[in-house]
């Protein structure tokens, strides 16, 4: 069965690298590596496929407000060649707080910008001259240097609300789900797989230790930061289940920050979002979320010892045994 591995935020270069470079133990099928505000992307996608041979290398995401198309068409395509046609090209929106307070773009019109950001880019990676007038992005006379590998990168896009749901299935070649109750993505995929099949994969929150009560804490605390600084994760989770649950974490955020907010996660919202737990309680866990209807779960891993250790136990719990 396929499965891959979400390695970031948490980490430093060093473990992001070393982490990869065990992965060829395991030959997951992607290695995924997200982009907040500390690593860039293309940067780490270029020296994770220097490190891990096996796996495709995606990006997740690649947020499309922060560069132009034709810059992303570059970086694909600059990675593309350097992981030997290995890229899956993760592209998201963002969050307004992201995309005004960062990088100083105004976060507008975010379905018509990613429906011609794609348009473009795989405009581009066709090796064209690319002449295009659209409501967001006009280009002239523009076409890459060097000649991309392939003509064609699987595009997948971060959808979280269903207009964006909608564009995934009509342009992308797969979708990346993340906070999503395990009850709406088994409907979600019901309704629209039926429409058109598409790569369906899910980043899944995940902390594995021994000590059971210690993974589940270090997961109430990744999930009560996107609760408290993601308003779209927060506004869905609300809409789909759990109002009362993120409206707590949220206001204890506001008056205290982050340091106590995770004990407002109750273990059954964890339990529908998240794994964690021991390496059998996770196991079972992870089958769970298979039996939605999801192609690719995608482990975000997330240490709950020190890095090695934490992704050896990690490693062991899902891949040791599996073809």
């Amino acid at each position: 069965m396929r499965l891959s591995y979400s390695l970031g935020s948490l980490l430093t270069v060093e473990q992001v690298l070393a982490c990869s470079k065990k992965l060829n133990e395991f030959k997951p099928d992607t290695v995924w590596i997200p982009e907040t505000w500390g690593m860039e992307n293309f940067s780490m996608l270029s020296l994770v496929s220097r490190e891990n041979k096996f796996s495709k290398i995606g990006s997740s995401i690649i947020n499309i407000y922060s560069r132009s198309p034709s810059l992303i068409a570059m970086g694909a395509a600059t990675v593309d060649t350097i992981s030997n046609k290995r890229l899956v090209l993760g592209l998201g929106t963002s969050s307004q707080p992201l995309v005004e307070d960062f990088h100083g773009d105004k976060f507008e019109r975010p379905l018509k910008r990613m429906n011609e950001c794609v348009e473009i880019i795989r405009l581009i990676l066709s090796g064209k001259a690319v002449n295009y007038s659209g409501e967001i992005f006009s280009l002239k006379n523009f076409s890459l240097l060097i000649k991309p590998p392939r003509d064609a990168i699987p595009i997948y896009l971060a959808a979280v609300n269903q207009k964006m749901v909608e564009l995934t299935w009509k342009i992308a070649d797969g979708v990346i789900f993340y906070l999503r109750p395990k009850s709406e993505i088994k409907s979600t995929l019901a309704s629209m797989q039926n429409q058109k099949k598409i790569d369906a994969s899910l980043q899944i929150i995940t902390c594995v230790n021994e000590d059971s009560e210690k993974a589940m804490i270090r997961a109430k605390k990744t999930l009560a930061f996107y609760v408290s600084v993601g308003k779209i994760y927060r506004e869905f989770l609300a809409s789909n289940g759990f109002e009362n649950e993120t409206k707590n974490i949220f206001e204890e955020y506001e008056k205290n920050g982050l340091q106590n907010n995770h004990e407002f996660v109750p273990e059954s919202m964890l339990n529908e979002l998240c794994i964690a737990g021991t390496s059998d309680e996770c196991r079972i866990q992870l089958k769970q979320f298979r039996e939605t209807g999801i192609d690719l779960p995608i482990i975000q891993f997330n240490p709950t010892d020190n890095v090695e250790d934490s992704f050896d136990l990690v490693t062991s719990t899902f891949s040791e045994g599996c073809d």
